[in-house]
């Protein structure tokens, strides 16, 4: 038997009030997305943004539908919508966060595992690792550096040949 350990650092603050203005307009623009999230089932109201390499914000917001499995996560529409206007731009940075006002979770909400390997996928892409940043209610963020911290196990296009 061999023992494999993962060490990995994520970042935690407790206000992100003293953020640098570029990424305070990143967290702008997923409160704003997840306002208008198509969420009439769930009723879980989700938003995210990206900062690409060249500064460009891009949003996307859960889209559901009836039929559960046709509806898409607010941060595969943010990526592929970005994969598609912009496919040679790498994503630097992705905010993710949830409707607080009208969710009663009192913690942070993180990615689904289909969300986290397509974020993979968009960061071997473009050999570029994303930040991560999860709002949470009262101006709490987690911070992850790279996707692969989140699924370090992720099937890859290596596995494929």
């Amino acid at each position: 038997m061999k023992e494999i350990k993962l060490e990995k650092t994520f970042w935690y603050y407790e206000d992100y009030s003293s953020f640098d203005a570029k990424l305070l307009e990143l967290f702008k623009a997923a409160k704003e997305a997840s306002k208008t999230a198509y969420a009439p089932y769930s009723e879980f109201y989700v938003g995210a943004s990206i900062m690409l390499k060249d500064g460009k914000v891009l949003k996307g917001n859960n889209q559901e539908n009836a039929v559960y499995p046709l509806g898409l996560c607010a941060e595969r529409v943010a990526i592929l919508n970005a994969g598609a206007i912009y496919p040679n731009l790498s994503i630097d940075k992705i905010a993710i966060t949830i409707d607080y006002e009208r969710i009663k979770l009192e913690d942070l909400a993180f990615p689904c595992g289909s969300c986290r390997q397509v974020m993979i996928e968009y960061e071997n892409r473009h050999s570029n690792d994303m930040e991560i940043y999860i709002l949470g209610k009262n101006q709490k963020v987690m911070r992850i550096d790279s996707a692969k911290d989140l699924l370090p196990f992720a099937f890859t296009k290596d596995m494929l040949k």
